[in-house]
């Protein structure tokens, strides 16, 4: 019997409804057979402890393998499973999956399922482990397809049916030499349409890419998106293969990048997580926090400075956090494209001196418009609620005005110069950048505001 296509899937929903109205375990398996692993993991948590029991007892250790490698937090299963079927759902695991749920096994449980684990899988959890968290190696996966050049397409394609049975990521075969050195990979596509008196090396993409296992992550991510594989080689420095990283890898290092960038934007580390116990989150946040105090101090210096104008004119502090925030957030804007911009390893002096100029212009277009609106808004606020005549309060907004329009041009500047001089040092420009932009902006903002008022309002038009 078909089931009737819906426009909006309730996949675990309906497989809660199999788990719990199954007369026999062989009836829920058979059913279950259609749906997608990480439908039935969602399940997970909409069932309880005797009905998930029943789920494990259905599903075989490779079955469950899969199921479990889209658990966001697996921990909270592993002692229901059982000893003996944790170590068989492990033993059918892909490495790098195994690794990710060892993670989350206490190490009491551990100790006893060491002996268990056969010597394949410690091997090749060993490998990966052998790799630093931020290297390619310690992405790659062990499921792939491998066959020899020198066969034929009939011996290629049995070859290709031997491994399949014990690896799933099929769609593009990798071939080696007798040396087991990478030569190039052959498209599944290529290799069914093949005749069989056609060459194996006519099919063979020769120049097929590569990424070698010590390679930083952040450093070719924009070569994995270049080339839009559903899988690449990672070769050790012999030119052998010790793995492949996927399309799905990709995914998760791209988003594990994008979240520490945003992370070193706050000037966190990229570790920073749940995880990590109070000691080590402050020792990661106290130094910059430290540097920020005195940038700090100064800016609140810069502000003493000027108790005179306010003392003259109480009003200009009214409009001082419109400022500092306004300039703050170009700011990070500007840094935010520049760090984007510096990605680009082919970027030359032409192109920064092109992007340096676009950000000023895009501040000053930005800062005449909201200067623009400031002047007119709050001119009219200031006549009707501060008691000061018409004349007098526009001549305060366009104080303001002004001030906004110079501070968000002297922003743009500093959040695209900043992470630039920071690139050229070799310092990571998320990193150094994000919180001193805003300290600096801060700074910028409070000089050119108090100053504008000291010098056109006070000095030169005699406002008081």
């Amino acid at each position: 019997m078909m089931k009737e296509v819906l426009k909006e899937p309730v996949f675990t929903e309906e497989i809660v409804n199999i788990v719990r109205s199954s007369h026999s375990l062989d009836e829920m398996r058979e059913e279950l057979r259609g749906y997608h692993e990480n439908d039935i993991a969602q399940s997970f948590e909409l069932l309880n402890r005797a009905e998930r029991n029943l789920l494990y007892t259905a599903l075989d250790a490779e079955w469950l393998a899969e199921v479990i490698s889209y658990l966001d937090n697996p921990s909270e299963y592993i002692e229901e499973i059982g000893i003996v079927k944790l170590a068989e759902i492990i033993n059918e695991m892909d490495a790098d999956d195994a690794i990710d749920l060892w993670a989350d096994i206490d190490e009491s449980v551990r100790v006893k399922l060491r002996p268990m684990i056969d010597d394949e899988t410690k091997t090749e959890i060993r490998l990966i482990n052998s790799y630093d968290d931020d290297e390619i190696g310690s992405l790659i996966t062990t499921n792939y397809i491998r066959i020899r050049r020198n066969l034929t397409i009939r011996q290629a394609m049995h070859e290709l049916i031997q491994q399949a049975g014990d690896n799933d990521n099929i769609s593009t075969i990798y071939v080696v030499d007798d040396r087991k050195r990478f030569c190039g990979a052959i498209s599944l596509k290529d290799l069914i349409i093949a005749r069989d008196n056609v060459p194996l090396e006519s099919i063979i993409s020769d120049s097929y890419p590569y990424l070698m296992d010590h390679e930083k992550i952040s450093e070719s991510i924009e070569k994995i998106k270049d080339y839009a594989e559903d899988s690449l080689p990672v070769l050790n420095q012999d030119h052998r293969i010790i793995g492949i990283i996927t399309a799905q890898d990709v995914t998760e290092a791209v988003d594990d990048e994008i979240s520490e960038d945003y992370a070193k934007l706050a000037g966190l580390s990229s570790e920073e997580d749940l995880n990590e116990t109070t000691q080590e989150s402050v020792k990661k946040r106290l130094p910059w926090l430290i540097i920020l105090l005195f940038l700090g101090m100064v800016v609140s210096s810069v502000v003493g400075a000027f108790e005179g104008v306010v003392a003259i004119l109480p009003i200009v502090i009214c409009f001082q956090s419109l400022i500092l925030d306004m300039a703050g957030n170009v700011g990070t804007q500007s840094l935010a494209v520049t760090i984007r911009v510096l990605m680009d390893e082919n970027l030359d002096a032409k192109d920064k001196w092109h992007l340096i100029a676009k950000e000023m212009k895009v501040g000053f277009c930005n800062g005449t418009l909201l200067g623009v609106l400031a002047v007119l808004f709050l001119g009219v606020y200031i006549a009707l609620f501060k008691g000061y005549t018409f004349g007098r309060a526009m001549l305060i907004s366009g104080c303001v005005g002004i001030s906004l329009l110079v501070a968000i041009v002297i922003s743009s500047l500093v959040g695209t110069l900043v992470p630039m001089f920071f690139h050229k040092v070799k310092v990571d420009p998320a990193v150094a950048s994000g919180p001193l932009i805003t300290t600096v902006n801060d700074l910028v903002a409070v000089v050119t505001y108090y100053g504008l008022a000291w010098l056109l309002l006070i000095e030169m038009l005699h406002i008081v």
